[in-house]
């Protein structure tokens, strides 16, 4: 059975939204002023180590548009690794090494995990994820925690119903970011 590895950026009040600058926030971009060259091959190695990197369309789209077109170690792993986009409206092979996957998102996915293959990977794509951890299909999901507050935007557990999570690791980073990394 194949395992989903989650991953999410969050700032300490719980925002996840536009850690990147892509344009959805004014304070857009609230991740990357701790984004070192640690943080660079780990994201790295995380990409070459798994088989699969899992997204929702939204998602697919802002980071196709981001990533794409760039070079060096981590853009040539996320160009490289195959992706499959969960959506209701794009259908068949896409650019970018990329494969729509159609159908209820979570009977998809369990379809997908039961399957022969390596770890799937999957960060951002919030709905998704909430979907995912909902019907219990995430096997780790790891936060890295940021030293800033926002006051605004969208959260990971906004609409959740409760469930638990047992930690698995604490890591600090040199910037300041904390790596809580939880199985279910």
């Amino acid at each position: 059975m194949r395992r989903i590895k989650a991953g999410a950026f969050v700032t300490l009040d719980g925002v996840v939204q536009d850690p990147g600058g892509f344009g959805e926030l004014d304070a857009g971009g609230w991740a990357l002023p701790y984004f070192d060259e640690a943080a660079r091959e780990h994201s790295t190695r995380q990409l070459l180590e798994s088989e699969t990197f899992l997204l929702g369309r939204e998602t697919f789209e802002i980071v196709e548009k981001a990533w794409s077109a760039n070079t060096g170690p981590y853009a040539e792993a996320m160009n490289a690794i195959p992706k499959l986009v969960v959506s209701r409206t794009l259908r068949g092979p896409l650019s970018w090494n990329a494969t729509a996957l159609t159908g209820e998102a979570a009977r998809t996915v369990a379809e997908l995990k039961r399957g022969e293959g390596g770890d799937i990977i999957m960060y951002a794509s919030f709905r998704l994820l909430r979907t995912l951890l909902r019907e219990d299909l995430v096997d780790q999901l790891t936060l890295g925690v940021h030293p800033v507050v926002l006051g605004e935007g969208k959260r990971l557990f906004d609409g959740a119903q409760p469930f638990g999570l047992r930690l698995v690791s604490a890591t600090p980073s040199a910037t300041g970011v904390v790596s809580l990394t939880y199985a279910r």
